[in-house]
């Protein structure tokens, strides 16, 4: 699956133990109700928000994990995660102010073999 939208948040490397990193990414998707949505990217795929900024617009390739637990009370939980493992910069949409070129002075300028025969040719 993929997520598509603009870098809200780009958390820190978290070291959770010896030998297991996280990193959290928020993006803001851009839809009629806009959705933060939080992505985690663990082990070597953290490295991949080294070259990520906020405010950046981003596609994002998910994998969603789900997972069952049981408390010590016996009541089952389920969690859910959403985990990132390819990011790419999408091109950000410039508004377009460009003003068409300008025709050169001599499309203004009066016919010079212009006669009076050839003016009368409306009908009214």
């Amino acid at each position: 699956m993929e997520i598509s939208g603009k870098v809200k948040v780009v958390g820190a490397e978290q070291q959770v133990s010896p030998t297991f990193k996280k990193r959290e990414l928020v993006v803001t998707t851009d839809e009629q109700y806009p959705q933060s949505i939080m992505i985690e990217f663990v082990q070597d795929k953290a490295d991949l928000l080294n070259a990520i900024s906020v405010g950046e617009n981003v596609k994002v390739s998910i994998n969603l994990g789900g997972r069952e637990w049981v408390n010590p009370q016996g009541e089952t939980k389920y969690f859910n995660s959403i985990k990132g493992w390819r990011i790419e910069k999408l091109a950000s949409e410039a508004p377009q102010t460009q003003v068409p070129p300008m025709p050169a002075a001599a499309a203004f300028e009066p016919a010079a073999n212009f006669t009076e025969e050839e003016h009368d040719d409306l009908p009214f």
